[in-house]
């Protein structure tokens, strides 16, 4: 087993920095500027962002649909040269109309995948899958009885 790489360090180190910093209430927005190449690309949902300021409006727009976001990094997978890394993560909060929900006040909570391309020491690209069905139909029976 040869040892890991100082690259695939970084890579860790950037996506636990990213899932620590940004995703959780209140983000840390200037941490963007910190982790993220100026160009920077998320995929998410059917949805292209592009460049940091718009990504900065779009976490800002995301968590206010999830009120208190906390984010727990279960897993990170870089590659041995650092150029990518997987994340696999659990987020939990308040809906205040994620997913389309109608905004109730309750906790939801959702997994998903990460994966980013790392260029010049930043998070470049991202890829994101979101077990959002799963927490909408989850939502939907955990309904009290009215």
């Amino acid at each position: 087993m040869r040892p890991e790489a100082p690259g695939a360090a970084r890579a860790q180190a950037l996506a636990q920095a990213f899932l620590s910093r940004v995703w959780r209430s209140p983000a840390d927005l200037e941490a963007i500027d910190e982790l993220m190449s100026p160009d920077y690309v998320i995929h998410s949902a059917g949805t292209t962002v592009q460049g940091r300021d718009a990504f900065k409006d779009w976490v800002v727009r995301f968590q206010g649909l999830l009120q208190n976001a906390e984010n727990e990094v279960l897993d990170l997978f870089p590659d041995a040269e650092g150029r990518m890394v997987v994340a696999r993560w659990l987020c939990s909060g308040i809906n205040r109309g994620i997913f389309g929900l109608p905004a109730d006040g309750r906790p939801i909570r959702f997994s998903g995948i990460a994966i980013w391309r790392v260029a010049h020491n930043r998070l470049a690209e991202c890829w994101v899958e979101r077990s959002a069905l799963e927490a909408v139909r989850d939502h939907q029976q955990d309904q009290p009885a009215g």
